[in-house]
């Protein structure tokens, strides 16, 4: 089930989305594109939950085994690793092509119409509150996990839920084996929600998705009205 488009016009140049899709491509084109290389790049910059529960960088003892302790006498790997930084960048790191694409996508299907709704600065803000709450939501369900987790994904869940509260009715046109379906945005994202359970093997951090996509819901659904009226007085055009 691939979204292609929604039909949902927007009367502005959404352009803090625009900016966030351009951030997480340069950081993309930055980091090393495989191997050895891009695995020491990801551990020093990315989010562990290890290092947020206990609050230091990994040693290489927790490397080594993959298990989360104090790992007193065991040097530590990336001495100078700023951990709340490291939960900012993980929002624009990518493990490869299909992962950027897939996510970035999503988020220049319903970017524009939720920027629309929130104005620039509240987007942006709502953004990267999005990407750190779904972080400390997979650090609370993994808290020895010494995995790093990367990926736009958490955020972008979010700007789904947000999307979900504000348009519940607007058609989803969605690719469905080899035909494109028109389905509500209730709908669509429901099953999305649903099938992000699916994947409990550790392959994909449905831990942020959920966290992400219910932190999306749970800020927008207060503020539905104001955000609305924003939509039809073009209040933030103004700006």
């Amino acid at each position: 089930m691939l979204p292609i488009r929604d039909v949902n016009p927007t009367a502005i140049r959404p352009l803090v989305m625009w900016l966030i899709v351009a951030v997480n491509v340069v950081v993309f084109l930055g980091q090393p594109s495989s191997g050895p290389e891009l695995e020491e790049f990801i551990y020093e910059y990315a989010a562990i939950a290890c290092e947020i529960t206990t609050g230091e960088p990994l040693a290489v003892e927790e490397i080594r085994t993959g298990v989360c302790s104090d790992a007193a006498g065991s040097a530590v790997v990336f001495p100078r690793k700023s951990l709340p930084g490291s939960i900012v960048l993980s929002m624009f790191l990518h493990a490869g092509i299909a992962h950027i694409v897939f996510n970035l996508w999503s988020l220049w299907i319903f970017g524009n119409n939720v920027e629309e709704a929130f104005g620039r600065l509240g987007f942006a803000v709502f953004y990267l509150l999005s990407g750190v709450a779904a972080t400390f939501g997979f650090v609370a369900l993994n808290p020895d996990l010494t995995v790093p987790l990367i990926g736009a994904s958490g955020a972008i869940a979010a700007v789904m839920g947000a999307y979900l509260v504000l348009f519940p009715r607007h058609q989803i046109m969605t690719l469905i084996f080899v035909r494109i379906v028109a389905i509500p945005a209730m709908a669509f994202f429901g099953i999305w929600f649903f099938s992000q359970f699916l994947f409990t093997d550790g392959s994909v951090a449905w831990e942020a998705h959920v966290a992400g996509f219910a932190f999306g819901v749970l800020v927008t659904l207060p503020f539905r009205r104001r955000l609305l009226r924003n939509i039809s007085t073009g209040s933030f055009e103004l700006a």
